[in-house]
């Protein structure tokens, strides 16, 4: 009586390598999906943004994590830069809280009549914005 049963409850004969292949497919596909739609274009994103971070110089117009819209005073060697946010109102903060660089300005060993003015020795940013006249949606010229 329980030999028949158990005869009954045995695997079918045959491999069982491909049936384990379509079990794991959907995972994989999934994995792949995550990897195109989420992973890589993260990872292209934080590249850019350290590149843009390693680019800051002096003059350069900066928005901060926080909302601060300022311009570079002074990069320091480390992971420092001098920001002013007003006439006379400077702050020091971290080269990673800077979200994004509204102006940039020419680099100082680059000839020709575009560069920015400099006034008591300071670089000014040039007029025109990245991003495509980001600043005016900020309502500077």
């Amino acid at each position: 009586m329980f030999v028949s049963t158990a005869y009954a409850q045995t695997a079918a004969p045959g491999g069982g390598g491909g049936d384990m292949l379509v079990q794991f497919a959907p995972l994989i596909l999934i994995f792949v999906v995550f990897y195109f739609l989420l992973i890589r274009p993260q990872q292209k994103k934080m590249k850019e943004h350290k590149a843009m971070l390693s680019a800051i110089r002096r003059g350069d117009r900066v928005v901060t994590g926080g909302g601060i819209i300022g311009i570079v005073t002074k990069v320091g060697t480390d992971d420092e830069i001098t920001v002013e946010i007003a006439e006379n109102v400077r702050v020091r903060c971290l080269r990673s809280t800077v979200n994004l660089v509204l102006a940039k300005t020419e680099p100082a060993g680059k000839s020709g009549g575009d560069a920015a003015p400099t006034v008591d020795g300071e670089a000014k940013p040039a007029d025109t914005t990245a991003a495509g006249g980001i600043g005016k949606l900020f309502g500077r010229k």
